[in-house]
C-alpha cells in the first residue's frame, strides 16, 4: 500500500540531515511511475536522481523484469557499503559486461564437467554390481535429471542478481553463518581436487619410459610418503599444471571449457570408434544382462541413483558461481539441460569400451588410465594421454576449484582473492593425500559420494525454500553486503539460527548408517541404512520442510525500511 502510494504520486526527495553522504536533488521533482519493466523504472530513476539516491530507492523496490529471462542487476550497481569483510571485487555482483556466458558456453561448461575419469566409471561400476547396461545408464540419466532441476532452481539467482554462492546463502544463512556452508562445499572439493589431480598425475606417470619406472629407487615407495617419489613427482607436475588456468580467473577457465569441449567430444567418439572396430561391434555389451532379481535390483538402484546424484550435488548448491556471468535466465537453462544428455552420452561410451576390453584384451580393463598404457604406439598414447589430461582439467578446475576459492574469499575478503583462494584449494587438495584414499577399497567412491551428500542435501534443501518460499525470489541487495543491525539478513549476529538447526537435522539422520558404511558402527536398525542409502532426498526435504517450520515461527525478518529516511512512514 506504501510503495503504490510513493509509486502513483509525485515523490519529492528531502534532504536529511542524518544522511550527510546524499547530494541534494535536482529542484526538478519528478513524477515516476513503476512500469511493468525494471528497465523503464531504472532509467527514470537514473535521470531523476542522482546515484546515492538511486540505490537507496532500488534497495527498497524490488525491480522485477515481467520478462524474467533477461533479467540482469541494475546497470551501474554500486553497493551502499563497502565492508572490507563481506566484499571486494570477486564478490560484488557481475556488471553486464561481465555477463559474457552463452547457452553454447554453459552446456561447453558441462561438456568439460561430464568428460573425465570419474564419469566413465559410473555406468560400468553399476554392472558390476549386477545391473544391465541399459539400467546402469538408466540410472545415471535418471539421476541427473532429478538434480537438474535444483540446478535451474539455484542457478536463477545467480543470473538475477549476479550472486555467487556465499553471497546468496548469506540470505538463507545469514552474513557471518554463510561460512557454514561454503566451507562444507569448499572442504568437499579441497578432496575432489586433490583426487584428480592424483589421477592426472598418473596419466603423465603412464608416458614415462618403462626403465624408469621399474628400476630406480625413484620408483620404490616410501612409507612415510605413502607413494614413490616418481609418481608423486608426476602428481605435482600435474598440479603445477592446472594452475596456469586457474591463474587467468573465470574467463580463462571460461575460454577453456569453451575451446575444450570440441575438442573432447572428438576424442570420445574416437575411443569409441576404435573399441568397436577392434571388438567388432558393441554386441558383447548389449549381451551384459542383469544378475539381480527385481528385490536385489531395487536394494542396488536406490544406493545408485543417491550416488549418481551427489556426484553433481557440489556443483548444483554452487552453481551461481557459474550463472552469474550468464547473459540471461534462456542462457543459463538451456546450457543446463545438456547435462543428463551429455552424462548419458559419456557413460554409454564409458560401458561400451570397457565391455569391449575383455574381447580386446582378454580382460575388463575399466580403468581408462590403464587401458591407455595398452593402446597402440607412442604417438597413440601420447595423443591419448592428452586427452585425458584434458579432460581432468576441465573437470578439475571447474567443478572442485571455483567453489573452494570463493568460499575462501568470502571467509575474509580483505586478504583473499579468487587467486589466492584458487591457491589454498590446491595445497590442500595436496593435504588430502589422495593417492591414500584411493587405495581404499572400490566401494569408496560409493562411501565418498553417498556420505558428503548428506551434507550437500540440506544445504540446497534450506537454499531453494529461502530463496523460492520465504524471499519469493526478492533479495536486498545492498543489505547481502551490508552489517547493519538493520539488515533483512543479520538474524542473530549474523546467524540464521533456524538455518543451521535445519541443516543439523537433516543429516543426524544420516549418521549411524554412514558409521555403518566406514566400519565404525557394527550393526544399525535396518531403518539407518534405507535413510543412508536415500540420504540426499532425506536430507534435502527434511532440511528444506523444518527450515520453513522455523522460519514461519521466527515470522519475517524486520524490514529496514523504517531507518530510511527517504520512505514515508508506514501507518
Amino acid at each position: 500500500m506504501v510503495v503504490s502510494k510513493c509509486l502513483s504520486l509525485t515523490l519529492h526527495v528531502p534532504t536529511h540531515p542524518s544522511t550527510p553522504f546524499l547530494t541534494p536533488p535536482s529542484k526538478k521533482t519528478p513524477t515516476l511511475s513503476y512500469s511493468s519493466t525494471h528497465f523503464s523504472f531504472q532509467t527514470k530513476l537514473n535521470k531523476a536522481f542522482p546515484t546515492s539516491y538511486n540505490h537507496s530507492l532500488t534497495k527498497h523496490f524490488p525491480m522485477k523484469c515481467s520478462n524474467s529471462s533477461s533479467y540482469t542487476s541494475p546497470p551501474d550497481f554500486e553497493l551502499e557499503s563497502d565492508d572490507p569483510t563481506l566484499t571486494n571485487e570477486d564478490l560484488k555482483p557481475t556488471t553486464p559486461s561481465q555477463r559474457t556466458f552463452s547457452g553454447f558456453e554453459i552446456a561447453s561448461l558441462w561438456v568439460g564437467l561430464v568428460v573425465g575419469v570419474p564419469s566413465y566409471y559410473l555406468a560400468g561400476s553399476l554392472v558390476d554390481l549386477g545391473m544391465a547396461w541399459w539400467q546402469g545408464i538408466a540410472t545415471v540419466v535418471a539421476a541427473n535429471m532429478i538434480l537438474l532441476v535444483p540446478l535451474v532452481l539455484t542457478g536463477h539467482a545467480g543470473t538475477r542478481y549476479g550472486i555467487s554462492f556465499p553471497v546468496l546463502v548469506r540470505s538463507s544463512f545469514g552474513i557471518n553463518g554463510a561460512h557454514v556452508p561454503t566451507l562444507i562445499r569448499a572442504l568437499i572439493g579441497c578432496g575432489w581436487y586433490g583426487i584428480e589431480s592424483w589421477i592426472g598425475g598418473e596419466a603423465i606417470f603412464l608416458l614415462l619410459p618403462k626403465a624408469m619406472k621399474e628400476a630406480t629407487s625413484l620408483s620404490q615407495s616410501l612409507p612415510w610418503l605413502g607413494t614413490s617419489p616418481l609418481e608423486f613427482a608426476c602428481f605435482l607436475v600435474f598440479w603445477v599444471a592446472q594452475l596456469a588456468f586457474v591463474w587467468k580467473g573465470i574467463d580463462g577457465i571460461r575460454k577453456l571449457e569453451k575451446y575444450s569441449a570440441p575438442i573432447l567430444v572428438a576424442l570420445t567418439s574416437c575411443l569409441l570408434i576404435w573399441s568397436c572396430v577392434k571388438a567388432g561391434g558393441i554386441g558383447h555389451m548389449l549381451s551384459l544382462s542383469s544378475r539381480l532379481s527385481t528385490s536385489e535390483f531395487w536394494s542396488v538402484f536406490f544406493p545408485s541413483l543417491t550416488a549418481n546424484i551427489s556426484f553433481w550435488a557440489t556443483v548444483a548448491i554452487n552453481i551461481p558461481d557459474f550463472t552469474r556471468y550468464a547473459k540471461s535466465q534462456k542462457d543459463q537453462v538451456i546450457g543446463q539441460i545438456g547435462l543428463p544428455i551429455f552424462m548419458g552420452a559419456f557413460t554409454f561410451v564409458g560401458l561400451a569400451v570397457t565391455s569391449s576390453t575383455k574381447v580386446i584384451f582378454g580382460q575388463v580393463i575399466s580403468d581408462p588410465i590403464l587401458l591407455l598404457g595398452q593402446i597402440g604406439g607412442l604417438t597413440t598414447k601420447i595423443v591419448a594421454i592428452l586427452g585425458i589430461s584434458l579432460a581432468i582439467i576441465t573437470t578439475n578446475i571447474a567443478a572442485n576449484v571455483v567453489a573452494p576459492a570463493n568460499a575462501l574469499v568470502n571467509l575474509s575478503p580483505k586478504w583473499f582473492t579468487f587467486r589466492r583462494g584458487a591457491l589454498l584449494t590446491a595445497l590442500l587438495g595436496i593435504a588430502f593425500q589422495p593417492w591414500r584414499l584411493l587405495k581404499s577399497s572400490e566401494s569408496f567412491v560409493y562411501t565418498w559420494l553417498v556420505g558428503y551428500s548428506a551434507l550437500m542435501g540440506p544445504i540446497a534443501g534450506i537454499v531453494l525454500a529461502d530463496y523460492y518460499i520465504v524471499q519469493k525470489t526478492n533479495l536486498n541487495v545492498s543489505d547481502l553486503y551490508s552489517r547493519s543491525p538493520y539488515g533483512a539478513y543479520r538474524y542473530s549476529r549474523g546467524f540464521n539460527v533456524a538455518a543451521i538447526l535445519a541443516l543439523v537435522v537433516g543429516v543426524l539422520p544420516v549418521v549411524p548408517g554412514f558409521l555403518q558404511k566406514v566400519g565404525i558402527a557394527t550393526s544399525v536398525p535396518n531403518t539407518f541404512v534405507v535413510i543412508y542409502n536415500n540420504a540426499w532426498f532425506v536430507s534435502f526435504f527434511s532440511a528444506g520442510f523444518l527450515y520453513l517450520v522455523l522460519s514461519n515461527l521466527r515470522g519475517k525478518p524486520g524490514n529496514s525500511a523504517a531507518r530510511d529516511p527517504l520512505l514515508p512512514t508506514a501507518k
